[in-house]
């Protein structure tokens, strides 16, 4: 059994909603039920408003349950801004640059996407909203997959609990979480740990039935 993450109904959605006016009409409240396909539409025009503010009029589509920013209409610099692993400005010595980070400012967006856009809504009309890329996404999930296989592996063969590493974004937690459902994976459970920024993911055997 798996308990994910929330990523709405955050106070800081609410933060940024007051903060940037013009995106108040999209985080409104809707009158009529909308399909998840006229949400994913919803979702697509907010971001392509989003990207267009921030000086990047990126072209936006929808691919099956995806908001992908195509790579095609953006520039060398555009697409490494929006796929750089360390925040914009001035890098710490101390930061490490990995394979295993997360693109900031994409995490960033969905993170808004999944906010804003769930803000006010009733609990059957929110939605996960995905924001990709050139294929991240699903290149991350196959590097996921690949360290959850690892992690089960160690679980169960020794007893123990495993802790993922701290730099796993809360997007790689809740896809961690989502991939435990599996029936395959009956056996273990997962939980998360400690507070943001060092709230860390654990698998661990779950307790039996009955005991």
């Amino acid at each position: 059994m798996s308990h994910p993450e929330s990523s709405t109904g955050s106070p800081r959605g609410a933060a940024a909603k007051k903060s940037h006016p013009q995106f108040e009409e999209t985080a409104a409240p809707f009158q009529a039920k909308l399909s998840p396909a006229e949400q994913r539409e919803r979702a697509r025009e907010w971001l392509q408003q989003v990207l267009s503010a921030m000086g990047i009029p990126a072209a936006v589509r929808v691919a099956g349950e995806v908001i992908e920013i195509e790579a095609s209409s953006l520039t060398p610099v555009q697409k490494q801004v929006l796929l750089s692993k360390v925040p914009p400005g001035p890098v710490p010595k101390e930061t490490k640059v990995d394979e295993e980070r997360t693109p900031v400012v994409l995490d960033a967006l969905q993170y808004l996407a999944n906010t804003l856009l769930n803000l006010n809504q009733p609990e059957d009309q929110q939605q996960p909203y995905i924001l990709d890329l050139d294929g991240y996404r699903e290149r991350r999930l196959q590097e996921l997959k690949a360290l959850v296989a690892t992690a089960v592996e160690k679980v169960r063969a020794s007893g123990r609990e495993y802790e993922f590493p701290e730099h796993l974004s809360a997007a790689d937690r809740r896809q961690i979480h989502t991939l435990l459902k599996d029936p395959a994976y009956a056996d273990l459970e997962t939980f998360s740990r400690g507070k943001e920024p060092d709230r860390r993911l654990v698998i661990r055997r779950a307790p039996r039935r009955g005991k």
